[in-house]
Formats: C-alpha cells, sequence, structure tokens
C-alpha cells in the first residue's frame, strides 16, 4: 500500500516565492511630490517677497522727502504693496500657468510673465539695487569726481607755473643790459667813460626787466601756495571717499571741500603772470622813447646816438621773445572745473550700473527667483500628462472624494437603466425559449425536475 505523502515534507511553492510590488507610476510620485510642495512653495515665494519688500523699503527711503513720520510710512506703505504684488503675481502663475495645455494659452501666460517681471524690475529691483549697493555707488561718484579734481587742480598749476619759464629769460635780458652800462661807464661802447645819456638807457632798461622778474618770482611763490592749498582740499575729500561714516554726511562736506576747490582752481588761473608779462614786453618796445644825446662834442653824440640805436634794436629784440612766450601761455586752454553733483544711491546705481553687475544680478534675483519655480512645476505637470493621470486608491481619497465617486456611480447606473437595449429581447429565464411563429408556446420541462409545489404536497 503507498505511503500517503507527508505535507509537511512537500514543499509549497508559496513558502519560497516572495510577493513582487508593482513599480509606482512616475506620474503618481510628481503627483505626490507636488502635493507635498505646495506650501513650501508659497512659503518661499512669501519669503522672497518679502525680502524685496525690505530692501525696497531701504531704497525708496532715500528718495523721499519730508518729515522721518512721512518718510517712514510712505516707504513702508511703498515696500508692503511690492510684497504683495510680487507674492500674488507669481502664486497667480504657479496655479494657472502649468495646467494652460494649448499653445496659444502657454504663449499667453509666457508674455504675462515677462511683462509682469519687467514691471517688477521697474518697481523693485532698481530699488532693491539701490539698497545693495547705493552707499558704494555714491563713494564711487565721490572718487571720480576727486579724480578729476585733482586733473583740473593739476592743469591750472601747469598753466600758472608756465610763466615761471620766463623769468630766466627776463633774469638774462636784465643782467646783459646791466653789465652794458657798467661796461659804458669805462668806456667801451661809446669811447668816453663815464655815466651820460646809454648808461642811464641801459639802466633804465635793466631796471624795468628786473622789476618784472621779481614780480615773476612773487607769483612762483602765490601759486606754490595755492597749489597746497588745493592739495588739502582734496586730502579732505579722499578722507571723505574711504570713511566708514553714513554717506550722505560724507556727501554733504565732499560738496563743502568742492567748493572751496573750485576756488583755488580759479585763483590759480588769475595768478598767472604772463598776462603781465606780455604787457611788459609789449611797453618795453612800443612806449621806447630814444633819449636826446648828451655829449659835449659833436663826435661823442654821434656815437652815443648809435649806441642807443643798437640798444632800441635789442630791447625791441627782447620784447618780440618775450611777447611769443606769453602768448604761447596765454594759449592754453583755460580749465573750467565741473560742479560737483550730488546724488541719491538710487541715481548713483543707475549712473554707475556697468560697474555693479553682481548687485544689480542679485537684486532681480530676488525678485524674479519664483519663474524657476513656475518653470519647475509647468515641467512637471507636463510630464504626468504624458504619463497618464494616476489612479487614485482608496487609501488616498478623502470622505469628499469618496462621496463623489459614489454619486458619480450611482447616476452613471441609473443612467444606463433608463436606456434599454432595442434589439433583443428580454429572456427572464433561461430555461424558456421564444416559440417559433404560428406555435403555441410549450414550456420546457425536464424529468428529473419537479415542481416546488408538487414537491410540497407529495411530502
Amino acid at each position: 500500500m503507498p505511503l500517503a505523502a507527508d505535507p509537511a515534507a512537500v514543499p509549497s511553492s508559496s513558502s519560497n516565492s516572495h510577493p513582487v510590488n508593482p513599480p509606482v507610476p512616475a506620474s503618481l510620485l510628481l503627483s505626490r511630490g507636488v502635493a507635498r510642495l505646495e506650501v513650501m512653495l508659497k512659503l518661499t515665494t512669501a519669503i522672497l517677497a518679502l525680502a524685496a519688500g525690505v530692501y525696497t523699503y531701504l531704497g525708496v527711503r532715500e528718495l523721499l522727502n519730508g518729515s522721518p513720520t512721512t518718510v517712514f510710512f510712505a516707504a513702508l506703505i511703498y515696500s508692503v504693496a511690492v510684497s504683495v504684488g510680487i507674492y500674488a503675481f507669481w502664486v497667480f502663475l504657479m496655479q494657472f500657468m502649468p495646467h494652460v495645455v494649448d499653445r496659444t494659452g502657454r504663449a499667453l501666460m509666457f508674455g504675462c510673465m515677462i511683462f509682469g517681471s519687467l514691471m517688477i524690475v521697474a518697481m523693485s529691483s532698481w530699488l532693491n539695487a539701490s539698497a545693495l549697493a547705493g552707499a558704494a555707488a555714491i563713494r564711487q561718484h565721490l572718487a571720480i569726481t576727486v579724480q578729476n579734481y585733482t586733473r583740473d587742480l593739476d592743469a591750472a598749476n601747469t598753466n600758472a607755473i608756465a610763466a615761471q619759464g620766463l623769468l630766466p629769460d627776463i633774469q638774462i635780458a636784465s643782467s646783459r643790459f646791466a653789465k652794458l652800462a657798467d661796461a659804458e661807464r669805462a668806456g667801451s661802447l661809446t669811447g668816453t667813460s663815464g655815466s651820460g645819456t646809454v648808461v642811464q638807457l641801459l639802466t633804465q632798461m635793466s631796471g624795468q626787466l628786473d622789476s618784472l622778474g621779481k614780480e615773476v618770482e612773487a607769483s612762483g611763490k602765490r601759486v606754490s601756495a595755492l597749489f597746497e592749498e588745493g592739495g588739502k582740499h582734496l586730502a579732505k575729500m579722499r578722507e571723505m571717499v574711504s570713511d566708514r561714516g553714513p554717506i550722505t554726511e560724507r556727501s554733504d562736506g565732499f560738496a563743502t571741500e568742492s567748493l572751496a576747490l573750485m576756488g583755488v582752481i580759479a585763483n590759480l588761473q588769475q595768478t598767472s603772470v604772463a598776462p603781465a608779462v606780455k604787457r611788459a614786453a609789449a611797453s618795453l618796445s612800443s612806449t621806447f622813447i630814444a633819449p636826446a644825446a648828451g655829449g659835449r662834442s659833436a663826435d661823442l653824440a654821434e656815437r652815443q646816438t648809435a649806441v642807443v640805436g643798437k640798444v632800441e634794436g635789442a630791447i625791441a629784440a627782447q620784447a618780440a621773445s618775450l611777447a611769443g612766450a606769453a602768448d604761447k601761455i596765454l594759449d592754453m586752454p583755460r580749465i573750467e572745473p565741473a560742479r560737483f553733483q550730488a546724488m541719491s544711491p538710487a541715481e548713483a546705481v543707475l549712473r554707475y550700473a556697468g560697474d555693479f553687475i553682481p548687485s544689480w544680478a542679485g537684486a532681480i534675483s530676488i525678485d524674479l527667483m519664483p519663474a524657476v519655480l513656475v518653470l519647475i512645476l509647468c515641467v512637471v505637470h507636463a510630464a504626468i500628462r504624458r504619463e497618464g493621470l494616476p489612479v487614485a486608491s482608496a487609501s488616498a481619497m478623502t470622505a469628499a472624494e469618496m462621496m463623489a465617486a459614489l454619486r458619480m456611480a450611482r447616476e452613471v447606473e441609473q443612467a444606463s437603466r433608463a436606456v434599454p437595449a432595442p434589439s433583443e429581447p428580454r429572456v427572464s429565464d433561461p430555461t424558456e425559449m421564444p416559440a417559433p411563429p404560428g406555435e403555441p408556446a410549450v414550456a420546457a420541462t425536464d424529468e428529473n425536475v419537479t415542481a416546488l409545489s408538487t414537491a410540497r404536497h407529495v411530502k
């Protein structure tokens, strides 16, 4: 007799097999991720909008004038309006843009996003840049102004001391006339020693040139003093540029120093002795009157007259030389220093925007960062639509969703009952078949089937 197989000894096929979980659809994972991050998206947008509002407040406060209370409330109201507007704009796009699938609607939504971004930059981003880099922009404006004033002061000093180059020529000419006078006293020019007409003329010309040289020398000392004073003003202006105090107070002090420096530059241009040299040179030649020879003899008088003519020619040549040198100095362009213009941080940021590109990038990024989140949502929802909407499970449905689904199922069932099938006859019992046309209907019974009423009576 064969032994019965022990059920425990027979390995069960189900004991070694592990249930394999079906892979979760990617669309379901994306949908769950969007649902989990919905609060995070709104919180991130709110924080970015708040940051934009804070920096907008700091930027707009520098543009307003009035009492401190008025400025505070006006800047606060504007910044709150900007924050609310930015938050509402990006939340609207996050809610609607990912679900607009037709090409025209999507293009319009992108147009709205671009237009709204430009409006945000216009009302907030440049003020954010002003708050981030306004002080640095004003400091750069002051530094550039100091460079310009330094250049103007150097140019004015160069023009003023250019006349000092005439001093050696004047001194040489004066010394030459003095030596000629000494030589004439010894009789070297006219052949007769003594202090006559020629000596007096040469001494007079030497004295005039010597006076002109002293005037040029004194002008050089005034130019040096003015240049030193201008250097002190520039030193104070540089200290204000590099200082770390409030930028508004430094800008006011800078304006005061710049005004004083402009006065120094104007005095330097007026101190130039070149016009005086030109006038003196013109007077030497044009107002020269040859003195009459005072010799006791006709021969001496003739010799004196000849020497005086030669002196007149030398004086005319010296005057022409000095006048030409003075004209070259006067032909130099006159320095017109630009007046310092105080700027607000917003104006300085706009003027020197190219030097503060990182600050502008940060200010714009604070406002337009949610645009990246909007684009991410559009990509995610597009991927969900491509893979199909996930089937909701009973554990993931809420009570309201369950009631709505049951109500929809009842409505579908009622609608299907209200419309009967038009072509098929209704058969109540499978054993009953419709009789052929023209024949009476005969109930098909089975001999082994006993009717319920008959069986009850037999019993």
